[in-house]
């Protein structure tokens, strides 16, 4: 091939190359068999220390390189504050301590019946991605919201998928990845997550699963999302179909995501009722020895 040729050809390569590394749509995730697990802790697990501030953000920092995990999911909800002053010394202590603050976790209602609160629903959510930009933050996790009342299922899922829709955009701007949570509501099912992400349609969307929601049959539904998730929330106990809280198999859940080929962080959300700094070392601990197995 002459000069000339090579540089009639060279661009549609590297067109082509670019559009087998950047899928249209993230649903389903495009991934190998291969998985790879990260364990991490979510701050939510500390939520009643963190309110009355006797832990600080900070101090999850230190705790992750004691327990050796890999991540944080930080639970905004305590943040003393959005500006620089306080979100850039966290970045900076969590790369000194090499530990990824990899996700921020809020709380949205997608289900705006009106133009002007979807788009106050916007502006929220944007803020949190420049939140999440300058911590260093590739996720999000958010919720779906409840079905207003007087209005169908149907129209609820509908105005939330236009706010999501237009969420990824923003987000995607930024580089930010949204994780919508199968939190109840309109996400209480795992085929109307899925049906909500395939209708938003973006690479910028996927789910943020969280093992411990699913009621009806909560490791099938799992199994489920596996292939569509960004970030799981991993809990110490599943619902069954009567709405009773029973110990959770973890093992019979990371082989779900393994076969999924889920590469991706487990964060531990902690919510029972011991002193979670005396709970948490020993879960993190089992986590760790089974993200090492599972990971293929």
């Amino acid at each position: 091939m002459n000069r000339r040729e090579l540089l009639r050809t060279t661009p549609i390569l590297i067109a082509s190359s670019l559009r087998s590394a950047w899928p249209l749509s993230a649903v389903p995730l495009q991934r190998r068999v291969e998985s790879r697990l990260r364990t991490a802790i979510c701050a939510y697990s500390f939520r009643t220390k963190l309110q009355s501030k006797t832990l600080s953000y900070a101090d999850l920092i230190h705790m992750a390189v004691e327990q050796e995990i890999d991540g944080l999911d930080l639970t905004v909800y305590w943040f003393p504050g959005t500006g620089s002053e306080f979100l850039l010394p966290l970045k900076r202590l969590a790369y000194q301590m090499a530990v990824e603050i990899y996700s921020i976790s809020i709380r949205t209602n997608l289900c705006q019946s009106t133009p002007d609160s979807r788009a106050k629903e916007l502006s929220e959510i944007r803020k949190w991605v420049d939140v999440a930009q300058k911590l260093g933050a590739g996720h999000i996790r958010i919720f779906g919201g409840e079905v207003p009342e007087g209005t169908s299922e149907d129209q609820a899922v509908a105005w939330a998928v236009e706010v999501l829709g237009r969420a990824a955009d923003i987000a995607g701007e930024k580089g930010v990845v949204l994780g919508l949570e199968n939190h109840g509501g309109i996400t209480t099912k795992s085929e109307q997550v899925i049906q909500i992400l395939k209708r938003v349609d973006s690479p910028w969307v996927g789910i943020s699963l969280d093992t411990g929601n699913f009621s009806r049959d909560p490791y099938a539904e799992i199994e489920a999302c596996a292939p569509y998730a960004v970030n799981v929330q991993v809990k110490t106990r599943v619902l069954d179909n009567q709405g009773n809280l029973v110990p959770a198999d973890w093992g019979r859940i990371l082989r779900a995501l393994s076969k999924a080929g889920y590469k991706g962080y487990l964060a531990l959300e902690y919510e029972g009722e011991e002193d979670p700094e005396t709970a948490v070392p020993p879960l993190t601990k089992r986590l760790r020895v089974l993200a090492k197995k599972y990971s293929t």
